[in-house]
This record gives structure tokens, C-alpha cells and sequence, in this order.
């Protein structure tokens, strides 16, 4: 666990896994900024936050771009007075049949999953090189390891993801910044009670994931000063279980 007031910055932040990752920085005293590109979800999330007496911020980001990235880094710099944990978690995915996958939607998800989490890692590593150091996680997915039709640039992009990680390890280790990686797999961030039994049973941990299991594994790694380089994945051991089709 994070004993010192830690400033972090979570993309992605506004909703669903990014909220959970967020509140739970905050919930350990740390000094949290949200980056997302939906207005209302982001500021209602450190709106939420800050009500509890944490310290919460919002910056409009799209992490596609890069001057969006250098403004948000910026951002947190004056707000948080530095960056000591970069958790990229911003993606999204579009799901067709390659055939009718055009460029430019192969485009969004790459450059949305997988340039902004280049650039928003190179940004802050300038920060935390600075400051003598950081923590940086990526958020992929177990679709870099296995795969259901039609999700080719969204599985393109976290495997690439899985693939920084380790890149930028090794070449952030001299700055004393570490680089971990998450790949979750179904984590529902919609209404869990609507989960069917047969929904909980492909998982080994006889449950779907929720938002919590990946923040407590962000708190995990942004705490432990050893693990380097490493993909976790997350996912109740559903991707080892052998399933046999009739």
C-alpha cells in the first residue's frame, strides 16, 4: 500500500475502471488527476471525489493528440506540484469484421490505446525524471493473448501496450521510473446484478471481475518498488480455462 501523499494521474479516469482506479488513489490519501475526453463524467468523478475531503482534478484530454497530452501534463504539474504515478488507462475499442474495418477507425483505436499511452508515458516520464523518479501502469487486456472475431485493432493496440511496457522499462530504468502492466479480462463495469450464473462460472474465481480488482492491483504494483517490466493479467483465471465445444 501507498503510504506517502502520492500525485497521479489516471487517463480515462471519468468512468468505469478509471473512476475505480482514481477513487481508490484518492481514498489513500493521494492528490489525483482525472484526464478524459467526456466533460460530464470527468467532473462529476472529482466532483465525487473531492466531496469526500480527497483532492480531485479534471482535465479535458484527448490522448490521441499530442498537445492535448503536454497541456494535461502540464496541468498537473501546476495542480498536483508534480507526477509521481501515471496510470494509462484510455481506450476503447470498435468491433467489425476486418473486411469493413476502415483505416480511419483502425486509426482511432490505435492511436487513441496505443500512441497516447507512448506519449502520455513520454511526458511524464520528463516530469518524473525531474522530480528523481515515478511509477508508471498500463492498462491492456487479455485480448493481446487471445481473441473473438472482429476485434483486430482493439487486440492490435493492447498487444502493442504489453509490448511498451516492457520497452519502456528498460529504457526508463536509469531514470529510476518503473513500468508495469495490467490486463484485465471481463471486468463489468455495468450493473453486476444482472450477471448470469453461467457469466460467473467460466471464471476459476467463480466470479466476473469488477473495477476493484484492477485498482487494487494498480495500489499493488505504484507501492511495490521491485516489479519491473511485468504484465499481470487479471482475470479470475478465465483465459487457462479449457473449454471444449460440442
Amino acid at each position: 500500500m501507498i503510504t506517502e501523499r502520492k500525485k497521479v494521474i489516471v487517463t480515462g479516469g471519468g468512468h468505469g475502471i478509471g473512476k475505480e482506479i482514481a477513487t481508490s488513489f484518492a481514498r489513500q490519501n493521494a492528490a489525483v488527476l482525472i484526464a478524459d475526453r467526456d466533460a460530464k463524467a470527468g467532473y462529476e468523478t472529482a466532483a465525487a471525489i473531492n466531496s469526500t475531503g480527497s483532492q480531485a482534478h479534471f482535465c479535458l484530454t484527448d490522448i490521441s493528440e499530442p498537445t492535448g497530452v503536454i497541456k494535461m501534463i502540464e496541468e498537473a504539474v501546476i495542480l498536483l506540484g508534480g507526477i509521481d504515478i501515471l496510470v494509462n488507462n484510455a481506450g476503447f475499442g470498435i468491433w467489425k469484421h476486418p473486411g469493413s474495418l476502415s483505416v480511419e477507425e483502425w486509426d482511432s483505436v490505435i492511436n487513441t490505446n496505443l500512441r497516447g499511452t507512448f506519449l502520455c508515458s513520454r511526458e511524464a516520464a520528463r516530469v518524473m525524471k525531474q522530480n528523481g523518479g515515478g511509477c508508471i501502469i498500463n492498462i491492456a487486456s487479455t485480448r493481446a493473448f487471445m481473441s473473438e472475431p472482429s476485434s483486430e485493432a482493439y487486440a492490435a493496440s493492447k498487444g502493442g501496450i504489453v509490448a511498451l511496457t516492457h520497452a519502456l522499462a528498460a529504457s526508463l530504468a536509469p531514470d529510476n521510473i518503473r513500468v508495469n502492466c495490467i490486463s484485465p479480462g471481463w471486468i463489468e463495469t455495468g450493473d453486476y446484478s444482472k450477471l448470469r450464473n453461467i457469466d460467473h462460472s467460466q471464471h476459476f474465481s467463480g466470479r466476473v471481475g469488477k473495477p476493484s480488482d484492477i485498482a487494487d492491483a494498480c495500489l499493488f504494483l505504484a507501492g511495490n518498488g521491485f516489479i519491473n517490466g511485468e504484465n499481470i493479467i487479471i482475470d479470475g483465471g478465465m483465459t487457462k480455462k479449457m473449454i471444449y465445444e460440442p
